[in-house]
């Protein structure tokens, strides 16, 4: 990879940032269509990003995707926001305006929702409440996005019940708020069960739940994809339920965010599953 003095730069900023693929993804897009760019992650400290967003106004940088722990700051950062961003209290991409302006998007929602109707086709999140475990930046544009989509119900289960209350009680409606300790009630009639915490990253134990009362039939999705395969979703094939990875979701939504970065969407014909799949050192 060549870097001139036109060189566009993009990248994504969280923490920790080193398991992001989202490099792997952009710069195979940006190499398949010939761009002078470049795609780098930002490391950047937990209390550092105000600053570190701040200090990109101007344009310098294209723009950033934001991941864990930032999404809400991100979201307050910005001089206008889309609808979806707005409404669920974050946002996973900014964009910086030559003139200083800050733009935010909520890109997580529609990516989620694609790759659930990829993985698990026919899935129709009209036709039964939907779980999110969580109530952070992830959780905020998965409920956004399902409460768009006509989901009957979306009920939040978190450590912190006031988190998910005050989440809640943003989106009002079919949203609702529960303990974790009262997840076997939550789940007995579920069509979709997510895990949009940061449990299960890097190998570690996921979200503790009873699948044992949970409808065959419902979809059972995780946000994390190093490793690809969780425990969470280890547990969920074992009872048969269908399931989406984490990975087909940051696929789909990175596409309106190269698209956002260099004004033309990615180029056709780029595996970059199988790229990402390679990185991981896994199949599927």
């Amino acid at each position: 990879m060549r870097v001139s003095g036109a060189t566009l730069v993009a990248g994504v900023a969280g923490c920790p940032v080193t398991h992001s693929l989202s490099p792997v993804i952009h710069n195979a897009w940006i190499a398949a269509a010939g761009l002078d760019a470049v795609y780098v992650p930002f490391n950047v400290p937990e209390e550092g990003f105000a600053a570190f967003a701040t200090g990109l106004r101007g344009g310098v940088i294209r723009g950033i995707n934001v991941t864990i722990p930032f999404k809400e700051t991100a979201l307050e950062l910005a001089d206008q926001a889309d609808a979806l961003a707005g409404m669920a209290g974050a946002a996973n991409l900014l964009t910086f305006a030559a003139d200083g302006g800050i733009v935010a998007r909520n890109t997580d929602g529609p990516g989620m929702l694609g790759a659930i109707l990829a993985q698990a086709p026919g899935f129709d999140p009209t036709a039964a409440p939907a779980v999110i475990l969580g109530a952070g930046g992830a959780a905020r544009g998965a409920a956004a996005a399902l409460v768009l989509a006509g989901a009957p119900a979306v009920r939040l289960i978190n450590r912190s019940l006031a988190r998910a209350a005050g989440l809640a009680e943003t989106l009002g409606g079919v949203v609702s708020a529960h303990a974790l300790d009262d997840h076997h009630n939550v789940l007995e009639d579920a069509g979709l069960v997510i895990n949009a915490t940061s449990l299960g990253l890097g190998g570690g134990p996921g979200p503790q739940i009873d699948f044992t009362v949970l409808n065959p039939s419902a979809v059972v999705m995780d946000m994390v994809y190093k490793p690809l395969e969780t425990q969470f979703l280890r547990q969920a094939r074992a009872r048969r339920h269908r399931t989406v990875d984490g990975l087909e979701m940051l696929i789909r939504q990175a596409a309106p965010s190269f698209e956002a970065f260099f004004g033309q969407g990615p180029p056709s014909g780029v595996d970059v599953r199988a790229l990402c799949l390679q990185a991981l050192g896994a199949t599927a």
